[in-house]
């Protein structure tokens, strides 16, 4: 199972030296990849609730550096681990400049980029940036039509209900042929469907291994419905984890507890079939040191036979 852990982003972590010193300790403690998510705004009075126990977003997540510059400066400080993005919102920008972006980030990067894309669960951010809450799938099933023309043919056309392109040349294509792989996160019967359609993975989250399996279930159905093989799916589990001095209960497992306690849980998702699993630690840290210390000992459990 590859292990990776979240770049620097959020809160008193958005400082772009940080992440560049950061990125480079991590790749050299023998992270495999390191992930960037996405936020754009903390309302005082959000529209919806964050999915967590509390239901309260964590007040880091209202100082958030851009996930592509982000990843941009991994890039540049690494020279091995895969970059990805967990979760990029697709529809806050234009389906043909978020793919030049992320083309010339797997460029850039020598084609080490996964992209990870995900809808988001905050109405007021669809409102901030002026993208319809409505009919998010459909905008998501037309974005992925254009992105992958866009990296894959010649001539480049596309005539749909939102975004028209008159027959074109677009040369500027990815490292990675025919694209860059691409996860989709999500937990609704709409979304797992949708990546055993279409996805090469799906973007989960550390949860009861009950409630995995059998989201991951619905995933791979869906791609033996399709027509493909579900073995060729990736999964991969974020974990926003919560360090203790003594095990947590099972009311606040599996990403609260010790580092042993929390990396038991993670080897057992192997088992349930994650390709891969990353820890965040951004909301529970403050300090470049404690993020480091974190990370070391993570990596050391998880690398420990």
């Amino acid at each position: 199972m590859r292990i990776g852990f979240a770049v620097p982003q959020y809160g008193v972590f958005a400082d772009p030296g940080l992440i560049t010193e950061v990125s480079r300790d991590l790749e050299d403690m023998g992270y495999d990849s390191l992930w960037a998510g996405d936020r754009v705004i903390g309302p005082l009075s959000p529209s919806d609730p964050y999915p967590s126990v509390d239901g309260v977003m964590p007040p880091q997540y209202a100082t958030c550096f851009d996930p592509l510059s982000a990843l941009t400066l991994a890039a540049l400080a690494t020279r091995r681990v895969r970059l990805g993005t967990s979760t990029l919102n697709a529809l806050w920008q234009p389906p043909i400049m978020l793919a030049r972006s992320l083309t010339s980030l797997d460029l850039l990067s020598d084609g080490r980029l996964d992209v990870g894309i995900g809808l988001g669960w905050l109405r007021d951010e669809y409102t901030a940036v002026g993208v319809p809450w409505e009919h998010r799938g459909a905008r998501l099933e037309e974005t992925l039509d254009l992105m992958e023309k866009l990296w894959t043919s010649e001539v480049v056309e596309h005539d749909g209900p939102r975004w028209t392109v008159p027959p074109s040349h677009v040369g500027l294509k990815p490292r990675q042929k025919p694209r860059p792989p691409i996860l989709l996160g999500g937990f609704s019967p709409g979304a797992l469907e949708r990546v055993g359609r279409r996805a090469d993975g799906w973007l989960g989250a550390a949860m009861p291994l009950p409630y995995l399996t059998a989201l991951w279930g619905m995933a791979q159905a869906a791609a033996e419905k399709a027509g493909r093989d579900p073995s060729s799916l990736r999964l991969v589990l974020r974990a926003n984890t919560e360090v203790t001095d003594r095990p947590a209960g099972a009311d606040r497992a599996p990403a609260t507890g010790t580092v042993p306690q929390i990396c038991e849980y993670l080897r057992t998702t192997a088992d349930a079939g994650a390709d891969e699993v990353f820890i965040d630690p951004q909301t529970t840290t403050s300090s470049r040191a404690e993020l480091l210390d974190t990370a070391e000992a993570f990596i050391t459990e998880l690398r420990t036979p």
